[in-house]
Order: C-alpha cells, then structure tokens, then sequence
C-alpha cells in the first residue's frame, strides 16, 4: 500500500521547502491510511528523523486525555454535564461543566499560575486546585472560543480522582497500549529529537529544557513517534471498538464551537480541532512545547491522515498547521478513492422482505433495499439505514433519519399498507397524498 510517484513528490517538496524555509533542524512528515506510514518525507540533519524518532506532541495530547473523559462516560462513572465541583469539591470554579472544559468553552483562563509550565517543572494536582481562583474564569461559560491548558490539567485531575490511577498510567492502559502505540511515552526515550529555539538572527540552536509538566502532563506531555501517531490517525479515522465506540468518536468530532467566526474555517469538539479546507473537514490537533510543533490532521472520509513534527519552536514564513493541512489535502485530491466491489445482497427475510421496494410519499419516489441486517431507504435528496429493533419498528442508523424511527403501519389483512417516519406516511400508491 503506497502512494501515486507523483503524490509522494508533492510531499517530499513540502518537507523540503518547509525545512530548508523555515530554518528547522529536523522536520518528519508522513501520509498514512489505516494505521499504516503510506509515504515518509524527512528533511534535516539534527537528527536524520526516520518514522521511530521521537518528538515530543505538544497538545496532541489533549486528544488522549479527551479519550479517556469519553471512555469513564461512556462507562457511567460521569456525565459530560456534571459540574466540576462534584468531582472536585470545594473549587471556587466548580460552576463549569466537563463539557465546557473539553471544548475550551468554559471561560477559563489559558494558563495556571506560576512560572510558564512549559518551561519548568510542574507541581502536583494539589498544587493546581490551590492555585484556583474565581478570577481564574475569563469569561463566561459557552460566550466565545478560549482555548485554555488550564481545563485540560483539572480534566486529568478529575480522571485522577474519579480512577485512583495517575493520568500517565492511566493513558497507557486505557489507550496506548490497546492500540499498540509502544513508542508513545510519558517522558522521552531514545532515539528521540532534541528540541531548539532557532537564534533569529545568527540561527545558533539553544537546545531548550524537557520537563515534567506534573499536574498539567494532560495537556502536553507526551512523546510520540511518526508510527504511532499513524496508529492515532487511524483510530481517530475508525476508531477501534476496545477504545472507544464509533459513535463517541464521532461525538468528539462534532463542532462544539466554531473558533473562527469571520470565515469559520477553525472550529473545536470534545477533545479534537476541526479545520475547513475548502468543502472538506479535517479533525485532529496541533501541539507545541519549547523545542517542538507537532500537527495531525485527519480526513475521515478517505481514511488519510498527515503527520508532522518539527524540533523548533518556530518555523520561518509557515507554521506546521499549514505543512500539515497542505500534506493531506495533496494526498486526497491526488489519491484515487478505492471502489468497493458490488456483491448481490442476501434475500431479505420476514419484515424487511415485506417493506422492501418501491413507496412514495408526496409523489416523490423513494426505495428499500437489502443491506446485509440494515435496510437503506434512498430517496430523491439522501438516503438513511435502518435497523430493525422490535416487530413493525426500525430504527435509523445514518442519514436525515438517524435517530428516528419507522413503524409499519398494517391494514385489516396484517399486510404492510404504509410507513410512518416521524408521522411522514409512505405509501405503495404513487398517488397517495396524506
């Protein structure tokens, strides 16, 4: 599984300009599909990266810790919209919701007190709760987009609480290990990237310091590699059911706010970044820490994702946002979409075979056709599956209808006379009108 030649120099040119431009000491991009690296761009020398180099991911670690909330949800232990003070009680910030604090939308200011935590070592979570405030609050709950690191350190102090584990042994059982991503580490392991602040003017490299960042790991500890966040992209593309169900994922991936309201080109779910490039959306997230930018991004349509670290703080005339949307959007406009192989359905049985066919409804003509245990009723805008759920009633799975329910309406005789979708009649008779 690669990519087209003439795709695979695209990326090569965008590591290359990127790298050489921008003044960067190293810099690894990759096009991966399926948890697998389908092309490997370096460009560099301080290190030559390959695919097992560790970079540290910045704010990617966001996306894990946002995992993990969704896991102890969806487990029962919390809802999304309890407020913090139940999990951590007497916080004079207790009024926001975890919610809130996933999508950045809850006033929170970005940053806790002290020394820039980046940049120092970080104290425990007592020390965070100690430090709050009521003027930490910036502004009101859901008024605007606040991106805050400060949410995402109490966020693992309240997986802490609520487990009794700490937050980095809870991100490798809950998710690093399940999905094999064995070069994915709390603190760095060799071989991984030294990080530099590239001098403005003579380009002399300061290597900068890599400190535990304590209570604040949640949202930008982590150390990964080109082949695990392969692995990440994957899951954030199909998710894997021992991790997480496909339903929350695409929960997370659902805009909670639109961050840039002049062209909504930027907005942010429950956990990931959302990015508009042209009609498409990409989900994933970008990261820094002195010495290090890191971006993800993923299209989950196609199953592409792009990949790409940098061991700087900056990079001239770009920023690693736009090499990695740039990347990806070169491999879906450039890669053939695969056509899945038609194969005869199985005969419908019992009451899909008695629905199944052609109904009208206001004239319009709309089908039922077998689809393995669901039913996919298309029509003249868009269609919806349909799975059965107890006699004479479906459910809708995807589509205008999802959520919805069809019941089957039977005349004296016990036949199926008519459909009720959402108090929509469908009938047999083109003609039928009410």
């Amino acid at each position: 599984m690669s990519l087209l030649p003439e795709t695979c120099r695209r990326i090569d040119g965008i590591a290359a300009r990127a790298q050489s431009a921008g003044r960067v000491p190293s810099l690894a991009l990759a096009v991966v599909r399926d948890r697998v690296v389908l092309h490997f761009a370096s460009a560099g020398e301080q290190p030559r990266p390959d695919p097992k180099t560790q970079y540290r991911i910045g704010s990617i670690t966001k996306t894990i810790t946002a995992t993990m909330v969704m896991q102890l949800r969806d487990e029962g232990f919390f809802s999304l919209d309890d407020l913090l003070y139940r999990h951590l009680p007497g916080t004079p910030i207790g009024g926001i919701t975890l919610r809130q604090l996933l999508g950045h939308v809850s006033g929170l200011q970005r940053e806790p007190d002290g020394p820039w935590w980046e940049r120092h070592p970080g104290g425990d979570t007592e020390k965070l709760l100690a430090e709050l405030t009521y003027e930490k609050l910036a502004g009101a709950p859901y008024r605007r987009f606040r991106y805050s690191n400060l949410a995402y350190g109490l966020l693992g102090t309240v997986l802490e609480r609520v487990t009794g584990m700490s937050w980095g042994d809870l991100a490798g059982k809950r998710v690093l290990d399940p999905l094999g991503m064995k070069r994915t580490s709390y603190h760095p392991v060799e071989p991984y990237a030294r990080g530099y602040v590239v001098h403005a003017l003579s380009g002399a490299l300061h290597e900068e310091p890599r400190p535990d960042t304590g209570a604040m790991a949640p949202a930008g500890q982590l150390w990964s590699t080109v082949t695990d966040m392969a692995k990440w992209a994957g899951f954030l593309a199909d998710p894997a059911p021992a991790v997480l169900a496909r339903e929350t994922v695409d929960e997370m991936c659902a805009p909670v706010v639109i961050s840039d309201l002049e062209s909504w080109t930027a907005g942010h779910g429950l956990g990931p970044q959302l990015f508009r490039v042209g009609e498409r959306v990409y989900v994933g997230h970008g990261g820094s820490m002195p010495g290090y930018l890191a971006h993800v991004a993923v299209h989950r349509g196609s199953r592409l994702g792009a990949v790409v670290f940098a061991n700087a703080y900056g990079i001239d005339g770009t920023t690693i946002q736009q090499i990695s949307l740039e990347a990806l959007t070169a491999a879906v406009d450039s890669e053939p979409v695969a056509v899945p192989v038609w194969r005869p359905p199985a005969a419908p049985q019992g009451e899909a075979a008695e629905i199944c066919g052609r109904w009208w409804w206001m004239g319009r003509e709309h089908s039922i056709t077998p689809d393995g245990d669901t039913l996919l009723m298309s029509g003249p805008f868009a269609e919806t599956r349909y799975a059965r759920e107890a006699p004479d009633r479906w459910r809708g799975l995807s589509g205008p209808n999802e959520g919805e329910v069809l019941r089957i309406l039977r005349n004296p005789e016990g036949q199926a006379d008519r459909l009720d979708i959402a108090t929509f009649l469908f009938s047999r008779d083109p003609l039928h009108l009410a």
